[in-house]
């Protein structure tokens, strides 16, 4: 299992985890350290509230959930231009929040692997422009399985993911000429969602035209009991009304000289039999029915509570979410450059990190070290230097100077103090309008 980029700790945690970490070391004010944290909070907040703005206004013309209208019509290349910008911010914010795009061999995979709850869906892939999956926390996950109505359990041992973001565009009005879309939506539409704690094998129950399909076993249990049920119905039933019936048909048809005569008797009772048989077959439809509507209430219920948002909702998590993930990883990289006042690279800063987070939270990370150092050196939080290393001659023939004292550069990184980091911070703030 590769180590996640995501923090799994939420932001005022990691406040405090970082205060309590340079607390330890009297050079440093506390207080100070909270204010720093408090704008550098407020900065990122404003410039993810522009980005969020953006999404909202690219997304306007096509958002299902709009209780506002529209002023003016927009012809196809203007909606063309808005799905191109809002996919474009959209996928910034899930990077920033962290998350990871899902292969489209995964998603294939998906339709192939043994779900996690006994439905077999069918996607008509064909319908979509655009399909973009991305998911967030990976893990590995066993439930048990109970088979044969409970007398055998199965452990079952899945991937899981805790967060799964669904970017769905439908075809266009010519590919649905001749065909239905699934019920609320319209050609052209886009679809958004968030969802949490998805088996890896049951993303396809997340497509909006996933359509239940009965699996081989359900097929053969409801297929043995309609016959040995219709079996038994023609043999008890329709068995000596079946034999007149035949050999009134071999002589209508000249297969037997023998003439057949059927009286009243046996009128009612052939059709006492047909009735009894057609209710067999009318019982076993609705059995077949009604096993479906089973089906489709497990995919419901089990999207119900896996459901976290849709539409524009999902973007105005998703911009939190990455605002507070841009945050830690800022103020981590700056309480460690803090504790270290002679600098560290940025391979050193991320090494400490994530072995901060392994030692004293058992918590694998794959910390965004070089975006978190962007970010400060941005707001001039963080100074860098370059040093010079004289190289080794490990060339021993004198007529070979080229490459034999060959110099290394490496950059080392500085925390600004706290008192500068403040004024640094607020003197950022206040020219961020300037009127």
């Amino acid at each position: 299992m590769t180590a996640e980029r995501f923090i799994p700790f939420t932001k005022q945690d990691v406040i405090a985890l970082c205060a309590e970490d340079v607390s330890k070391n009297t050079l440093y004010d506390i207080d100070a350290f909270s204010q720093v944290s408090q704008i550098l909070s407020s900065v990122l907040h404003f410039q993810y509230h522009d980005l969020l703005e953006n999404l909202k206004r690219s997304y306007a013309p096509f958002d299902p959930n709009s209780d506002t209208r529209q002023l003016a019509t927009l012809t196809e290349n203007e909606l063309a231009e808005h799905q191109a910008q809002f996919a474009k911010d959209f996928e910034k914010v899930l990077t920033a929040a962290n998350f990871e795009k899902i292969t489209e061999a995964d998603i294939q995979a998906a339709l192939t692997e043994e779900s996690l709850f006994k439905v077999r869906l069918e996607v008509a892939f064909d319908d979509f422009d655009e399909i973009v999956f991305y998911r967030r926390g990976e893990s590995q996950k066993t439930e048990i399985l109970q088979q044969f109505f409970g007398l055998k359990k199965k452990p079952l041992t899945f991937t899981n993911y805790d967060r799964v973001a669904v970017y769905i565009k439908f075809k266009g009005k010519e590919h649905f000429a001749n065909k239905a879309l699934p019920a609320g939506f319209e050609p052209g539409a886009t679809v958004i969602k968030l969802f949490q704690n998805v088996p890896k094998a049951d993303l396809e129950m997340l497509f909006p035209n996933s359509e239940i399909r009965m699996r081989p076993i359900d097929k053969v249990i409801i297929g043995a009991s309609a016959i040995v049920g219709g079996a038994v119905v023609l043999i008890t039933k329709l068995g000596a009304s079946l034999i007149l019936l035949a050999t009134l048909f071999a002589f209508w048809i000249g297969m037997s000289d023998e003439s057949v005569e059927m009286n009243q008797k046996q009128l009612i009772a052939l059709a006492l039999g047909f009735g009894v048989f057609g209710s067999f077959i009318f019982k076993e439809w609705s059995k077949f029915k009604n096993r479906k509507i089973k089906f489709m209430k497990a995919l419901t219920d089990n999207l119900y509570y896996k459901n976290l948002d849709n539409n524009a909702g999902v973007f105005h998590t998703l911009v939190n979410e990455a605002e507070e993930e841009d945050f830690k990883e800022a103020l981590l990289a700056y309480s460690f450059l803090l504790k270290h006042p002679e600098g560290l690279t940025e391979q050193a800063l991320d090494n400490e990190i994530e072995a901060w987070f392994d030692s004293q939270y058992q918590c694998t990370l794959d910390f965004e070290v070089d975006d978190a150092l962007q970010k400060l050196e941005a707001m001039k939080l963080v100074t860098k230097s370059s040093n010079t290393h004289p190289g080794t001659n490990l060339d021993t023939n004198p007529d070979n100077a080229l490459g034999t004292n060959m110099a290394t550069h490496t950059v080392t990184y500085n925390a600004v103090e706290l008192s500068v980091a403040k004024k640094t911070l607020d003197h950022y703030w206040d020219n961020i309008f300037q009127y």
